[in-house]
């Protein structure tokens, strides 16, 4: 049985996702809380690592280790950034990662990784600084399956933050770093990880809030964590079997089964 390992900040984000694979806790894993279920004939690992980059590597360190998946996913909630065509409920699914607020506060403003010259990951023939790949043909085909399937959904970079935007003149200073849809504190850390180990990562999260001046009566946690478990439900009992793959062999982007041992 093929083996893939979802991962959420928090238990709110995982719980349709226990209940709908029938998972059962496991016990021994390090710090984690995680379970054990199946969905699509694939045994599923759910696990919850923690708010940030740190947790959210360490995790997926821990877990990639003792389980070995075939795929690696991410979900819960994230910021849309205005313009983006998301709202509150929607689904966004990533094309892309990004570290975007690692690097230099210089004279003439902030400037990425590159200035400092030390790549976050280096192999394969590439040098990464802020910009991490994902399974990119695997977020194409969860696009597709989502407006099959009545869900809101837009596809497009992520940027990964430890200081959320409150402001929406943060929100303009991060777009004016890199391209970017959804805001979040986990994905780039695991799409790092993920690359190192060779494993595609999917990243697929609910829109709680819009990324402006903090307002929390504009935001609905509970409908985007339910959305993004609902719309992941349906999409893993019919995930395609192959996927842009982190491949140790090659380029970072080179394509192989998932089904292959």
């Amino acid at each position: 049985m093929n083996r893939i390992v979802v991962t959420a900040s928090t238990m709110m984000e995982l719980s349709l996702l226990i209940d709908g694979t029938l998972a059962l806790p496991v016990n021994g894993v390090g710090h984690l809380q995680v379970f054990r279920g199946s969905v699509g004939g694939r045994e599923v690992i759910l696990a919850a690592t923690g708010i940030g980059k740190v947790n959210a590597a360490s995790a997926a360190t821990l877990l990639l280790e003792r389980f070995t998946p075939e795929l690696m996913v991410n979900t819960g909630c994230g910021g849309a950034f205005p313009g983006c065509g998301l709202s509150v409920g929607d689904l966004a699914i990533a094309d892309s990662e990004c570290f975007a607020d690692e690097g230099v506060q210089a004279p003439d403003g902030w400037r990425g990784v590159e200035l400092i010259g030390i790549p976050v990951y280096e192999g394969r023939g590439e040098r990464i600084f802020n910009r991490l790949p994902v399974a990119g043909d695997l977020a194409r085909c969860a696009l597709l399956f989502a407006r099959s399937h009545r869900f809101q959904a837009e596809i497009g970079p992520f940027l990964t933050v430890s200081t959320c935007s409150g402001t929406a003149a943060q929100a303009e200073e991060l777009l004016r770093r890199f391209p970017g849809v959804c805001e979040n504190m986990e994905g780039a850390a695991l799409a790092q990880v993920a690359l190192i180990y060779g494993v595609p990562l999917l990243e697929v999260r609910g829109i709680s809030n819009m990324v402006e001046d903090r307002d929390l009566a504009r935001w609905d946690l509970a409908r985007a964590v339910s959305e993004a478990q609902r719309f992941l439900l349906a999409y893993l009992e019919e995930l395609p079997r192959t996927a842009d793959v982190p491949s140790r062999k090659g380029s970072a982007t080179q394509t192989r089964s998932l089904t292959q041992p």
